[in-house]
């Protein structure tokens, strides 16, 4: 029984795992629960997000990645373990191949963190390639053309935005703005406008049930529940879409920003074929509501949301995995 080679979306808020004739066999949240008493691993993934703003004091629930990177990593060896060891992919003799990926402009001690975290949790060779060009690959793209393609990949963590000519890079940008600094932003704002404290999952919630970033393209409301930072007790409040709007405005503009400074640098044949083939938004981000309207809008060029945003980095491993060897040969790690 030989390995089976996987590829990993190692994300801020969830792990995708491919693997090689299968497909996306795992989709879990990047949350592990640790007892601090025992530093036992209590759960991982669903079972340890359901836990979050819900635990007693011995019990933390915590995300192991921050920003696109490895913040913990005892807890993210032991999260890829538990998902590898899950899925058993590990042959009788052998171990799989990993391709694993990773934002554009991380540091070499950030790349040489996640590497060794794929090598502990069970990886015989490990391939690293850059979070834009492997989702633009799962979005469909044919990036091994000479011609431009444009991929926004707004995740939990990081956004990257990529400029793909010849199969790599052209011009990349990467900033720490994304779906995680969104929920907070929505959180901080129900705490000083309404004085109610809610917890992450609430805020997630509202951005995905009624946000959105486009003005005017929205007009819901939903009712949310929290504590009253004045009595101390449970209140219930509604919130409106054009609030969330104003509450996200400010941050989405700093995304908008960084797809124009990628553009700015982008050489003028590209930007040429841009406009013809428009900006594919993946990640979960690429769902906010409003998202595909306000980037069209802000940079002129057609902006289209790829079919399954969510997996697109974790399809791209799948059809990379079908080319490791090509890959192999060309960079070896």
């Amino acid at each position: 029984m030989f390995a089976k080679d996987i590829g990993i979306d190692l994300g801020t808020a969830n792990v995708l795992i491919h693997v090689k004739g299968k497909g996306i066999v795992l989709n879990e949240p990047s949350v592990v629960a640790i007892d601090k008493n025992t530093n036992r691993v209590l759960a991982v993934g669903e079972e340890a997000r359901r836990m979050v703003g819900r635990t007693p004091g011995n019990i933390v629930a915590m995300r192991p990645l921050k920003d696109g990177v490895i913040a913990d990593f005892d807890v993210t060896e032991a999260m890829l373990k538990h998902f590898i060891n899950k899925l058993g992919v590990k042959g009788f003799l052998s171990k799989p191949r990993i391709l694993i990926c990773c934002p554009t402009n991380i540091t070499s001690v950030e790349q040489k963190a996640i590497r060794e975290a794929a090598e502990k949790s069970g990886g015989k060779k490990i391939y690293l390639e850059e979070e834009p060009k492997v989702a633009a690959i799962g979005a469909g793209m044919d990036i091994f053309q000479p011609s431009g393609n444009m991929v926004v990949d707004i995740g939990g963590g990081t956004t990257d935005v990529a400029v793909l000519s010849m199969g790599d890079i052209v011009t990349a940008s990467s900033i720490k703005m994304a779906g995680d600094k969104f929920d907070a932003e929505i959180l901080a704002y129900i705490k000083k406008e309404y004085k109610l404290l809610i917890g992450e999952r609430t805020a997630e919630d509202i951005k995905v049930n009624i946000g959105t970033v486009f003005p005017g393209s929205r007009n819901e409301e939903m009712e949310i529940r929290g504590r009253d930072m004045v009595s101390g007790l449970p209140r219930t409040i509604s919130v409106k879409s054009e609030e969330v709007e104003s509450a996200l405005r400010e941050y989405v503009s700093i995304i908008v920003q960084a797809a124009k400074n990628v553009l700015e640098r982008t050489p003028p044949e590209l930007s040429a074929d841009i406009i013809d083939r428009g900006v594919i938004l993946t990640g979960g981000g690429a769902l906010l509501h409003g998202m595909d309207q306000l980037l069209a809008e802000e940079l002129k060029v057609p902006v289209l949301v790829a079919d399954e945003p969510m997996d697109c980095v974790a399809i791209g491993t799948g059809i990379m995995l079908e080319n490791i060897d090509r890959i192999s040969r060309r960079k070896i790690i």
